[in-house]
């Protein structure tokens, strides 16, 4: 794999922004970014594509889910905690 997760994260969430990958900083949220949940939902499952994961999210109930999509950040830190859990 030679992007990192950061990268690539960050790429897939850019992509659904319709947005460049330099635009896209760790603190902004997906409301900072103009990401609806249709848009939202579209990058997760990119992100369950690319790293062959399956991530804790339902949409209907997206405050009460255990994959935190609060931030660029805390997305980036969520999947790093699947990959890595899928590679033990």
């Amino acid at each position: 794999m030679g992007e990192t997760v950061k990268e690539t994260i960050i790429a897939i969430i850019a992509e659904q922004a319709l947005l460049e990958p330099g635009d896209v900083t760790l603190d902004q949220t997906p409301d900072d970014l103009g990401l609806d949940s249709l848009a939202l939902v579209e990058a997760i499952f990119a992100i369950e594509e690319r790293f062959d994961i399956s991530v804790p999210f339902n949409a209907n109930t997206p405050g009460e889910n255990a994959f935190d999509i609060t931030s660029v950040a805390s997305i980036i830190g969520a999947v790093q905690q699947l990959v890595d859990e899928q590679s033990t």
